[in-house]
């Protein structure tokens, strides 16, 4: 059987699309757009037709910075 994208350990520059984002993130997709529109979310590439994508390494990135200190 054939491995699908899913199935492989995703690279640096996997290209995620929004509702993979909010999908990792468990948030609603007008959340994300939010985040974006008040600079608070994971750098974005804007495709020529207007489609967002998120770099698998922007994302864990954004998320690392968003850790605590105890």
């Amino acid at each position: 059987m054939a491995a699908t994208p899913a199935d492989r350990n995703p690279a640096p520059t996997d290209k995620l699309t929004v509702p993979q984002v909010c999908e990792e993130l468990n948030i609603e997709r007008s959340t994300f757009y939010h985040w974006r529109q008040t600079h608070q979310a994971p750098r974005c590439i804007k495709l020529p037709n207007g489609q967002i994508r998120v770099l698998r390494s922007d994302l864990d990135a954004w998320i690392d910075g968003m850790k605590e200190a105890a």
